[in-house]
C-alpha cells in the first residue's frame, strides 16, 4: 500500500478504495466464513464490510493497519448478525426411509462447505505470531463446525487471537473490551473446541492436499459407495470418526453406527443408482452424490460428502444433504457420468 493510494482514498476516489481493499477481500470472507458457518452469510457480510469501510474511510486513523481495521468492521458486523433473533438455521429435507438412533443430537447452527477454489489467498497470508493453530486445521470442517458451538463473542476472541494471531491488546481494541475479558473468554473458547476436537497437538495430519496417497484413499472410498459396499467403506474410517449431515442434527460416532446408517441409506434408495463427481471444500476432498432412478431414468442431486482423513483414513465424513450446496462449486445439475468416478473440470 502507498501513501498515495491511500490519499486518493480518503479524497473519495472509489478506483483507490478498491486498490486497498483488494487484498483482503477472500481472507475477509473466509473469516466472515469462520464465525457464521454460512457462505451466503460471509458473502453478504464481507459486502457490508466493505460499504462500511468505504463509508467510513475517514475514522481510519492509521494507529493500526489497514488489515486490522478491516477485520474490526468485518468482525462486529459478524457479531451483529449472530445476535439477530430471526437468524435460522437452514431446514433439513425429509428422509424418506427410517434412520437408525443417533449417537447425539447437535444444537441447531448453519454450516455449509466452502469451495477450495475461493482459498488461493491462504498460501499468502500467514496467521500472527499468537496463533495456536496451523492454516490448514483452521479450514477444515470440523474446525468451523466446532466454533459454531461457541457464543458469538467466544468465537471472535478464539478466531482473531488463535487462528489469526492477534495480541490480547489488538483482539480487545477490535472487540472494544478489555484485555481481561478477552483472556477471560479465550480461556472458556479453549476448553469447548478440545472437547470437540480433542488436544490439537494429538490430531493425526492427513496426508498432502492431492497427493498420491490421498487420491488413492479417496478414489476407494468412492468404489466402495458406488457399489454399495458398506463393509468397504467402514474399513476406510478411524475408530472414532464421526458421520454428520448438516443442517440435519444427527451425528453418527464409530464404525458400528455410521454403518449402520449408511447401510439405511444403502436401503432407501434401493433401485436408483449413485453417481459421483470428485472435488474439494475446506481444503479436503469431497464428492458430490447424485441418485438416477433406473426406472425414469432422472437424476436428482442429494449432496455434497466431505472427507476429512487423519493419516491413511476418513476421520470425518460431513454430508451436505439437499442440492442448494452444489451451485458454488461449479459443478452440474444433472451429469451423465459413464465411468464410476469423475473429475470435476
Amino acid at each position: 500500500m502507498t501513501t498515495t493510494v491511500l490519499e486518493r482514498a480518503f479524497a473519495g476516489d472509489e478506483v483507490a478504495f478498491r486498490e486497498l481493499a483488494e487484498p483482503f477481500r477472500r481472507e475477509l470472507e473466509f473469516h466472515c466464513y469462520r464465525m457464521l458457518g454460512s457462505v451466503q452469510d460471509a458473502e453478504d457480510v464481507l459486502q457490508e464490510t466493505m460499504l462500511a469501510a468505504w463509508r467510513g474511510l475517514g475514522s481510519f486513523e492509521q494507529r493500526s493497519s489497514l488489515r486490522t481495521w478491516f477485520y474490526r468492521i468485518a468482525t462486529n458486523r459478524c457479531l451483529n448478525v449472530l445476535r439477530d433473533a430471526g437468524r435460522r438455521p437452514h431446514s433439513a429435507p425429509p428422509l424418506t426411509f427410517a434412520i437408525p438412533a443417533p449417537t447425539r443430537m447437535s444444537d441447531p447452527h448453519r454450516l455449509e462447505p466452502y469451495p477450495d477454489d475461493r482459498l488461493d489467498w491462504l498460501a499468502d497470508t500467514q496467521p500472527g505470531p499468537a496463533a495456536r493453530y496451523e492454516s490448514r486445521e483452521t479450514i477444515e470442517l470440523a474446525f468451523i463446525d466446532a466454533l459454531q458451538r461457541l457464543s458469538g463473542h467466544q468465537r471472535a476472541v478464539l478466531v482473531l487471537r488463535d487462528v489469526l494471531g492477534f495480541h490480547a491488546a489488538e483482539t480487545a481494541e477490535i472487540l472494544e473490551t478489555s484485555v481481561d475479558g478477552v483472556k477471560s473468554a479465550l480461556k472458556r473458547a479453549r476448553a469447548t473446541i478440545e472437547q470437540e476436537l480433542g488436544d490439537p497437538t494429538q490430531w493425526t495430519a492427513p496426508p498432502p492436499s492431492a497427493s498420491v496417497e490421498e487420491q488413492e484413499l479417496v478414489e476407494r472410498f468412492a468404489r466402495a459407495f458406488l457399489a454399495d459396499n458398506i463393509d468397504g467403506m467402514i474399513a476406510l474410517i478411524t475408530q472414532n470418526a464421526w458421520f454428520r449431515m448438516p443442517p440435519a442434527p444427527h451425528e453418527y460416532h464409530g464404525p458400528e453406527l455410521i454403518g449402520a446408517f449408511l447401510a439405511a441409506v444403502s436401503e432407501g434408495h434401493s433401485g436408483q443408482s449413485s453417481r459421483l463427481i470428485t472435488t474439494r471444500a475446506n481444503g479436503d476432498p469431497a464428492l458430490a452424490t447424485y441418485y438416477i432412478d433406473q426406472r425414469s431414468g432422472s437424476v436428482q442431486q442429494s449432496g455434497l460428502l466431505v472427507l476429512s482423513l487423519a493419516g491413511d483414513r476418513v476421520s470425518e465424513l460431513t454430508w451436505f444433504l439437499g442440492p442448494g450446496y452444489l451451485e458454488r462449486f461449479d459443478l452440474p445439475s444433472a451429469p451423465f457420468v459413464e465411468a464410476p468416478v469423475s473429475k470435476a473440470p
